[in-house]
């Protein structure tokens, strides 16, 4: 299982929110850099990169930030937040993403999202599944859809998704376990890659998350806040 650490940016500094509300903003790192750089030398290879002011301004915003990581590390990095448009791609992909992941125009414009994997593939875009009570919820998380996330998944799948980030948004943040039993649900029901995210608090839960098939697993506040530590992570990937 991949372990991805995220890096969540707002004005260019490393912030985390709890359950994707914006007024609960703690910033950790005024670089974004130094954690990708920490990440690194514990033989970390993924990052999660989310453009806050980005999902909430339609539009690619902190791509800079991007460029910083990818250009002084080696890590392969899945971007998203504000992705709407193919020039908002070609952005992220020229500053370094590897993967891009769609959520909201996922929802909004599933013609533009069908036609970015068609023209880069499924190993290129990601479908951002992030729900609350089940539902599929777009634009940084302030908005809800009528799409039920199981069946949302497994409709992308059909039309050749094979990579999924999963939120459940009321875990996001909390420090509570991540929602397990609907990753297995989603599991059971469809083929896809699934990456686990939000809640993550322990190297139990990441076991756990293994245990169940996900094929990655999005650690933030868990890292920020110490309940995992960097020493603790490095054995974990050794010992897989």
């Amino acid at each position: 299982m991949r372990i991805i650490p995220a890096i969540d940016i707002i004005n260019g500094k490393c912030v985390r929110l709890t359950q994707g509300n914006y007024s609960t903003e703690k910033v950790y790192r005024e670089d974004p850099l130094d954690a990708a750089k920490e990440y690194e030398d514990i033989g970390i290879q993924f990052l999660h990169v989310v453009d806050l002011d980005g999902a909430k301004s339609n539009r690619i915003i902190n791509y800079k930030t991007l460029y910083k990581i990818a250009s002084q590390t080696s890590l392969k990095i899945d971007f998203g937040g504000g992705l709407k448009s193919d020039e908002d791609l070609k952005i992220a992909f020229e500053n370094g993403a590897s993967q891009i992941t769609g959520g909201s125009i996922a929802v909004k414009n599933q013609e533009l999202f069908l036609s970015w994997l068609s023209t880069f593939g499924s190993d290129k875009i990601i479908l951002g599944a992030d729900c609350n009570h089940r539902m599929i919820a777009t634009q940084g998380w302030t908005e809800s859809s009528s799409f039920e996330v199981v069946d949302f998944i497994k409709e992308y799948e059909n039309k050749g998704i094979r990579y999924v980030i999963c939120t459940d948004i009321s875990k996001d943040g909390t420090l509570k376990g991540p929602s397990t039993d609907l990753y297995n649900e989603i599991l059971q029901s469809s083929s896809i890659n699934l990456i686990a995210s939000g809640g993550v608090s322990s190297l139990d839960d990441l076991h756990m998350l293994k245990e169940i098939g996900c094929e990655g697993a999005i650690i933030g506040k868990a890292i920020y806040e110490g309940k995992i530590k960097l020493n603790e992570l490095k054995q974990f990937l050794q010992i897989q």
